[in-house]
């Protein structure tokens, strides 16, 4: 279940509120019972169990195109 990250107007609280995606909008009350709360915008963490052998495409040789690839930086 996702969780949200909101904070509190009236005493400046952080907290997180886990509550399905369907309620992703729903006003959050703070854990000192303020209601006037605001819903941070948060990062998203990704995990993974398995393990990636594949690396990422290395470049051609000579460089790259635009200027942070030297093409019009001389």
């Amino acid at each position: 279940m996702p969780r949200y990250d909101y904070r509190c107007r009236a005493c400046g609280s952080t907290f997180e509120v886990s509550r399905p995606m369907s309620e992703a909008s729903a006003p959050a009350r703070c854990p000192s019972g303020h209601d006037d709360t605001v819903k941070l915008l948060s990062t998203v963490a990704v995990t993974g169990m398995g393990r990636s052998t594949a690396s990422a495409p290395r470049p051609a040789a000579g460089g790259g195109g635009g200027c942070c690839g030297g093409g019009c930086c001389s």
